[in-house]
Protein backbone atom coordinates (compact mmCIF):
# COMPACT_ATOMS: atom_id res chain seq x y z
CA UNK A 1 0.00 0.00 0.00
CA UNK A 2 1.28 3.60 -0.86
CA UNK A 3 1.65 5.93 1.63
CA UNK A 4 -1.05 8.30 0.27
CA UNK A 5 -3.64 5.69 0.49
CA UNK A 6 -4.55 6.16 3.73
CA UNK A 7 -5.22 10.06 3.41
CA UNK A 8 -6.77 9.24 0.26
CA UNK A 9 -9.12 7.17 2.42
CA UNK A 10 -9.75 10.08 5.11
CA UNK A 11 -11.11 12.19 2.21
CA UNK A 12 -13.41 9.03 0.73
CA UNK A 13 -14.44 8.96 4.66
CA UNK A 14 -15.06 12.93 5.68
CA UNK A 15 -16.85 12.81 1.56
CA UNK A 16 -18.94 9.76 2.57
CA UNK A 17 -19.94 10.87 6.55
CA UNK A 18 -20.53 14.48 5.89
CA UNK A 19 -23.32 16.53 3.91
CA UNK A 20 -22.18 19.04 1.69
CA UNK A 21 -23.36 23.27 1.77
CA UNK A 22 -23.42 23.29 -1.74
CA UNK A 23 -27.22 23.35 -1.76
CA UNK A 24 -27.58 26.22 1.15
CA UNK A 25 -24.91 28.14 -0.24
CA UNK A 26 -26.89 27.92 -4.22
CA UNK A 27 -29.83 29.41 -2.36
CA UNK A 28 -28.39 32.25 -1.11
CA UNK A 29 -26.81 32.64 -3.97
CA UNK A 30 -29.65 32.48 -6.10
CA UNK A 31 -31.61 34.59 -3.69
CA UNK A 32 -28.72 37.01 -3.84
CA UNK A 33 -28.84 37.20 -7.94
CA UNK A 34 -32.82 37.87 -7.84
CA UNK A 35 -32.47 41.02 -5.46
CA UNK A 36 -29.69 42.16 -7.71
CA UNK A 37 -31.56 41.74 -10.77
CA UNK A 38 -35.09 43.22 -9.16
CA UNK A 39 -33.00 46.20 -7.95
CA UNK A 40 -31.64 46.86 -11.38
CA UNK A 41 -34.64 46.67 -13.00
CA UNK A 42 -36.40 49.16 -11.08
CA UNK A 43 -33.53 51.39 -11.25
CA UNK A 44 -33.45 50.65 -15.21
CA UNK A 45 -37.40 51.94 -15.47
CA UNK A 46 -36.94 54.52 -13.26
CA UNK A 47 -34.08 55.73 -15.83
CA UNK A 48 -36.81 55.12 -18.52
CA UNK A 49 -39.25 56.75 -17.04
CA UNK A 50 -41.07 53.77 -16.66
CA UNK A 51 -43.43 53.04 -13.99
CA UNK A 52 -41.64 50.89 -11.43
CA UNK A 53 -43.01 46.98 -10.74
CA UNK A 54 -43.11 47.18 -7.12
CA UNK A 55 -41.80 50.48 -5.74
CA UNK A 56 -39.19 52.99 -7.62
CA UNK A 57 -35.61 53.36 -6.00
CA UNK A 58 -36.35 57.07 -4.46
CA UNK A 59 -39.91 55.72 -2.80
CA UNK A 60 -37.21 52.81 -1.37
CA UNK A 61 -35.02 55.50 -0.28
CA UNK A 62 -37.78 57.62 1.18
CA UNK A 63 -39.26 54.70 3.03
CA UNK A 64 -35.79 54.36 4.47
CA UNK A 65 -35.69 58.04 5.85
CA UNK A 66 -39.01 57.99 7.34
CA UNK A 67 -38.60 55.06 9.12
CA UNK A 68 -37.72 56.51 12.44
CA UNK A 69 -41.44 57.97 12.24
CA UNK A 70 -42.53 54.63 12.02
CA UNK A 71 -44.14 52.76 15.54
CA UNK A 72 -41.15 50.75 16.57
CA UNK A 73 -42.39 47.49 16.38
CA UNK A 74 -41.80 47.79 12.94
CA UNK A 75 -38.99 48.16 12.22
CA UNK A 76 -37.59 46.07 15.59
CA UNK A 77 -39.19 42.94 14.23
CA UNK A 78 -37.85 43.31 10.93
CA UNK A 79 -34.40 43.45 12.21
CA UNK A 80 -34.93 40.63 14.78
CA UNK A 81 -36.14 38.55 11.84
CA UNK A 82 -33.15 39.46 9.33
CA UNK A 83 -30.80 38.75 12.67
CA UNK A 84 -32.28 35.22 13.31
CA UNK A 85 -31.94 34.45 9.90
CA UNK A 86 -28.39 35.83 10.00
CA UNK A 87 -27.67 33.36 12.91
CA UNK A 88 -28.98 30.25 11.25
CA UNK A 89 -27.22 31.06 8.02
CA UNK A 90 -24.07 31.44 10.32
CA UNK A 91 -24.77 28.45 12.30
CA UNK A 92 -25.72 25.72 8.65
CA UNK A 93 -22.15 27.50 7.21
CA UNK A 94 -20.13 26.56 10.57
CA UNK A 95 -21.79 23.40 12.05
CA UNK A 96 -20.40 20.41 10.53
CA UNK A 97 -23.29 18.20 8.47
CA UNK A 98 -23.44 14.91 9.17
CA UNK A 99 -24.89 11.71 7.11
CA UNK A 100 -26.37 8.83 9.05
CA UNK A 101 -23.60 7.19 8.59
CA UNK A 102 -20.70 6.00 10.71
CA UNK A 103 -17.33 4.58 10.05
CA UNK A 104 -15.75 0.98 10.77
CA UNK A 105 -11.91 1.29 10.96
CA UNK A 106 -10.00 -0.89 8.64
CA UNK A 107 -6.50 -1.09 7.36
CA UNK A 108 -7.61 -1.97 3.71
CA UNK A 109 -10.74 0.01 2.84
CA UNK A 110 -12.76 3.08 3.79
CA UNK A 111 -15.78 1.70 5.48
CA UNK A 112 -18.60 3.30 6.23
CA UNK A 113 -22.37 1.68 7.20
CA UNK A 114 -25.32 3.62 7.39
CA UNK A 115 -26.72 3.99 10.56
CA UNK A 116 -30.21 1.97 9.30
CA UNK A 117 -28.16 -1.28 9.16
CA UNK A 118 -26.38 -0.55 12.41
CA UNK A 119 -30.26 -0.59 14.18
CA UNK A 120 -31.35 -3.32 12.37
CA UNK A 121 -28.38 -5.53 13.71
CA UNK A 122 -28.99 -4.29 17.39
CA UNK A 123 -32.45 -4.70 17.06
CA UNK A 124 -31.88 -8.45 15.82
CA UNK A 125 -29.20 -8.66 18.61
CA UNK A 126 -31.30 -7.15 21.72
CA UNK A 127 -34.56 -8.94 20.55
CA UNK A 128 -32.79 -12.59 20.98
CA UNK A 129 -30.98 -11.72 24.14
CA UNK A 130 -33.88 -9.80 25.65
CA UNK A 131 -36.16 -12.55 25.24
CA UNK A 132 -38.48 -10.72 22.72
CA UNK A 133 -40.27 -10.70 19.26
CA UNK A 134 -38.34 -8.82 16.65
CA UNK A 135 -41.42 -7.10 15.73
CA UNK A 136 -41.46 -5.77 19.19
CA UNK A 137 -38.14 -4.07 18.82
CA UNK A 138 -37.63 -0.72 17.18
CA UNK A 139 -33.95 1.09 17.13
CA UNK A 140 -33.25 4.73 16.37
CA UNK A 141 -29.59 5.19 15.55
CA UNK A 142 -28.42 8.74 15.99
CA UNK A 143 -24.71 10.02 15.45
CA UNK A 144 -24.20 9.20 19.21
CA UNK A 145 -26.71 7.37 20.49
CA UNK A 146 -28.41 4.13 19.76
CA UNK A 147 -32.04 3.82 21.56
CA UNK A 148 -33.55 0.66 21.94
CA UNK A 149 -37.24 0.22 22.31
CA UNK A 150 -38.38 -3.18 23.20
CA UNK A 151 -41.87 -3.87 23.80
CA UNK A 152 -42.16 -6.90 26.22
CA UNK A 153 -45.08 -9.69 25.41
CA UNK A 154 -48.17 -9.75 27.96
CA UNK A 155 -46.92 -12.71 30.11
CA UNK A 156 -43.21 -12.74 29.11
CA UNK A 157 -40.19 -11.36 31.18
CA UNK A 158 -37.97 -9.32 29.22
CA UNK A 159 -34.07 -9.50 30.24
CA UNK A 160 -33.10 -6.09 30.23
CA UNK A 161 -29.98 -7.27 31.43
CA UNK A 162 -28.51 -9.30 28.38
CA UNK A 163 -30.21 -6.89 26.07
CA UNK A 164 -28.01 -3.95 27.17
CA UNK A 165 -25.43 -6.87 27.49
CA UNK A 166 -25.71 -7.91 23.42
CA UNK A 167 -26.01 -4.33 22.50
CA UNK A 168 -22.88 -3.10 23.80
CA UNK A 169 -21.31 -6.45 22.77
CA UNK A 170 -22.39 -5.70 19.03
CA UNK A 171 -21.26 -1.77 19.33
CA UNK A 172 -18.15 -2.73 20.33
CA UNK A 173 -17.57 -5.61 18.06
CA UNK A 174 -18.12 -2.87 15.16
CA UNK A 175 -16.02 -0.25 16.76
CA UNK A 176 -17.66 2.64 15.20
CA UNK A 177 -16.66 6.36 14.55
CA UNK A 178 -17.89 8.65 16.25
CA UNK A 179 -18.67 6.00 19.12
CA UNK A 180 -22.33 5.21 20.13
CA UNK A 181 -23.49 4.54 23.48
CA UNK A 182 -26.53 2.80 23.91
CA UNK A 183 -29.47 3.11 26.23
CA UNK A 184 -32.66 -0.01 26.02
CA UNK A 185 -36.01 1.12 26.86
CA UNK A 186 -38.74 -1.05 28.31
CA UNK A 187 -42.03 -0.42 27.61
CA UNK A 188 -44.74 -0.18 30.28
CA UNK A 189 -47.55 -1.67 28.48
CA UNK A 190 -46.66 -5.15 26.69
CA UNK A 191 -48.35 -6.35 23.56
CA UNK A 192 -50.87 -9.68 23.40
CA UNK A 193 -50.06 -12.42 21.41
CA UNK A 194 -46.31 -13.73 20.13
Amino acid sequence: MTTSAPYSYRRILRRETHSSRAVLAIAVAVAVILLCLYTGTEIILMMLDHPALLAAPQDMLTALSTLAATPIATPLTTGILLMALGVLLLVCALAPGRRARHQIPSSRAAVVVDNEVIASALARHAAHAGNVNPDNTVVSVSARHAIVHLTPTSGTPVLRDAAEHAVREQLDAFTLSPPVRPSVVIAATGKVGT
